[in-house]
């Protein structure tokens, strides 16, 4: 069964770029038909989906975090990274990363990871 585990600093300064990396263990990230998201929930909020990069490479953004978004991946380490750059107090929230069959990850549906704290602060 696929795990996802994302990981990343916990704290990030107001106008630096935020990186996280998922670690996929139990299944390839080119295997086809899947889009491997990534997706944030800040407090007292509905979970946001971001973006996603699909099992042959493609990337797909939120129109609203397009401009500071960027995901990648690294097939030799079945790992796929996400980029948010210029990052504000509003970007605080829990990151999850997920894969699902369509390009909008699911809650109740597909694999998700458990999911990690980052805040922007100074």
């Amino acid at each position: 069964q696929v795990q996802l585990q994302e990981s990343g600093p916990g704290l990030v300064k107001p106008s630096q770029t935020l990186s996280l990396t998922c670690t996929v263990s139990g299944g390839s990230i080119t295997t086809n038909y899947y889009y491997w998201s990534w997706i944030r929930q800040p407090p007292g909020k509905r979970l946001e989906w971001m973006g996603a990069i699909t099992y042959s490479g493609s990337t797909y953004y939120s129109p609203s975090l397009k401009s500071r978004t960027s995901i990648s991946r690294d097939t030799s380490k079945n790992q796929f990274t996400l980029q948010l750059s210029s990052v504000t107090p509003e970007d605080t929230a829990v990151y999850y990363c997920a894969r699902d069959t369509v390009l909008e990850a699911r809650p109740d549906f597909g694999s998700w990871g458990q999911g990690t704290q980052v805040t922007v602060s100074s």
